[in-house]
């Protein structure tokens, strides 16, 4: 059946004998695909039939299909001819595994962060009104994802609609993390409601068969909805919100979704369709352990079992365990995640310090906030993030953290380039946007023994610090160069002449790699581990502009606003004599592949690096 499918729409054409076929081929070709690729796995199990349901109702490209977060879209990429992208499945040039607008005009909304997929869709809505169009409109959104603020802002502002707006809640029980607070209990308690139905239909049907008096009494208890019906209606949160609710509903039961988003359709207001799916569906290893499954690298079939084996800690791994020993000795530390308990290496904390363990759902705002009054009620927060997620608490990092000067810790887990995951995911901005913020130290590690070092500095200190790591196998490397770290000076390697490269974090590998090039062909480079990159060590700074030409900073950031950008600033302000190589990544989004390709494209690969640094040094 799947190879009838070669563009949208084709799913059409399909009986429904042949559309129950189409969904195990569906499931064998993704756990194949994925099992070489490695990618997304046990979210796409899980919505094969609500995808296919949703361009059994929908025309595509005319309709808007809007996933939330959009890991779970490959279903929906099969079904839209995409078939031959999963061979090179979030390689450099291949298919992304979110949605892409320019990989396909049925890809309505580029996703890639949570929470955003009802104010999208809200947004289309609007612009279809205005401009007297007509086509549907459906946002798929996680019960996972109703962690997050910006959903109700949303769905708030969409109960003033007066026209279809179709949210789809896929209900899988959990997201990466198991799901937390009102709402996950709300929603759990909505799986178990199924009286509602018959209640509703059955007092409905029997009141209209009552003459003259039947429509009278139906509309007294329409009236008076809000005394009897929060006691027996699911979905009253939403209904109260003036959004239709629809469900709950099985979501592997094709026909039942096909007729539930019909009747969805009919509804002149915005609609919520709760959904009930199982992540992982149809595969028993996903089924089992939906999180192991939930972003996985190419694994073994028949087993599960991922096929690269773990080769030393991580940077993640060795956060964890010195924040678990510091805080053996102090009981002020405590430590919270969004939603992200084992990715960012604080399961080991849970499992120890239970009741100093906060996970805030899919919210890094309420986080950073909430990071900020523990640090004001006396305790010592330490809030262990993405990166790229950081971005969304920016103003709480300005205004509730560092205005007030406050000693929260951020373990800023995934900085530089993460890879396969592409544009939405690259931690390459945080440089940027940390240094710009007053009373904020940034410091980064040149290996996993420097990482320990200093968070144990940061716990120290009284005002709000941010340390930057990156995803993968920690470094090890000069384990020897440890020098006690003293607060905003940096670290000198070795001490050579004319040229200087100056290492941020973890790019310190590919530091060492260049200066080994340039004494092959003959230079003599200085290296130095800067540490802090905010503030800078403006000493050493003046001390290496007197003894050489040419500084070269080397950074996994985009260019614009880091590390490099300020030593080349203070360098023309005191109108040192030195020339400023800044080494960083373009200021653009990167796309998805391997960390090395990535570097390789964007010039901060050894090789493109000491080529750079021989001809600029050649120029002056």
């Amino acid at each position: 059946m799947l190879e009838r499918i070669q563009k949208e729409n084709d799913i059409k054409k399909l009986n429904s004998e042949e559309l129950e076929c189409l969904a195990g081929e569906i499931r064998e070709f993704l756990v194949e695909k994925v099992s070489k690729t490695g990618g997304h796995l046990a979210s796409n199990l899980g919505v094969v039939e609500l995808t296919m349901a949703l361009h059994l109702i929908c025309d595509l490209p005319k309709d808007k299909i809007i996933w939330d977060v959009g890991h779970q879209s490959y279903t929906h990429k099969l079904l839209t001819g995409r078939k031959e992208g999963f061979e090179d499945l979030r390689s450099y040039g291949g298919m992304s595994g979110f949605p892409k607008r320019k990989e396909s005009q049925c890809d309505a909304f580029d996703t890639g962060h949570s929470s955003t997929s009802i104010s999208a869709g809200l947004g289309y809505v609007r612009a279809r009104d205005l401009k007297h169009e007509d086509y549907t409109v459906i946002s798929v959104i996680g019960d996972g994802s109703l962690t997050g603020g910006m959903a109700y802002e949303a769905l708030n502002n969409a109960s003033n609609l007066k026209t279809n707006f179709i949210v789809v809640l896929n209900d899988n029980h959990m997201s990466i993390s198991e799901n937390v607070g009102g709402m996950s209990r709300y929603l759990a308690n909505l799986r178990t409601a199924d009286i509602y139905t018959g209640l509703k239909k059955g007092v409905t049907n029997a009141l209209q068969q009552v003459p003259v008096m039947g429509d009278r009494m139906i509309e007294h208890i329409r009236k008076t909805k809000s005394s009897i019906k929060q006691l027996v209606v699911p979905g009253m949160f939403f209904e109260d919100m003036g959004i239709t609710y629809l469900g709950p509903i099985p979501g592997h039961n094709l026909p039942m979704l096909c007729k539930a988003l019909k009747e969805a359709k009919k509804v002149e207001g915005p609609v919520l369709l709760h959904v009930m799916t199982t992540k992982g569906k149809g595969y028993e290893p996903a089924e089992t352990a939906p999180d192991k499954f939930h972003g996985i690298g190419p694994f073994d079939i028949e087993s599960g079992k991922v096929l690269a084996k773990k080769d030393g800690d991580t940077y993640t791994d060795v956060f964890g365990k010195v924040l678990c020993d510091e805080a053996s000795r102090n009981p002020d530390i405590v430590a919270i995640t969004a939603a992200m308990a084992d990715g960012t290496g604080l399961a080991r904390f849970k499992k120890h310090y239970p009741n100093r363990f906060f996970d805030v759902g899919i919210a890094e705002e309420h986080g950073v906030t909430f990071a900020a009054g523990l640090a004001a009620g006396g305790l010592k927060p330490v809030f262990a993030v993405y990166s790229s997620f950081l971005q969304r608490g920016y103003d709480q990092l300005i205004h509730d953290v560092a205005l007030q000067n406050l000693p929260v810790v951020f373990g800023v887990d995934r900085a530089g380039l993460v890879g396969s995951d592409g544009e939405t995911h690259q931690g390459i901005f945080d440089l940027s946007f940390l240094s710009n913020i007053p009373n904020m130290t940034v410091m980064s590690p040149k290996n996993k023994w420097e990482l320990a070092d200093m968070l144990r500095f940061a716990l120290q200190m009284n005002s709000p610090v941010a340390i930057r790591y990156p995803r993968g196998k920690a470094y090890d490397g000069y384990e020897g160069c440890r020098e006690r770290i003293s607060y905003g000076k940096s670290e000198w390697i070795f001490e050579g002449k004319e040229i200087a490269i100056l290492s941020v974090g973890h790019m310190f590998e590919e530091a060492v790699k260049t200066r080994d090039k340039l004494i092959e062909q003959g230079y003599e480079p200085t290296l130095i581990n800067m540490r802090f990159i905010k503030p800078i060590d403006e000493a050493m700074i003046e001390k290496v502009c007197q003894t050489h030409k040419l500084i070269a900073v080397i950074e996994e950031n985009v260019q614009t606003g880091a590390c490099g950008e300020r030593v080349s600033e203070y360098v023309m302000r005191k109108m040192l004599p030195s020339h400023v190589l800044t080494l960083a990544l373009p200021d653009d989004y990167i796309e998805h592949g391997s960390v090395d390709v990535l570097r390789k494209m964007t010039g901060i690969d050894s090789e493109s690096m000491s080529e750079k640094i021989i001809e600029t040094y050649k120029e002056l």
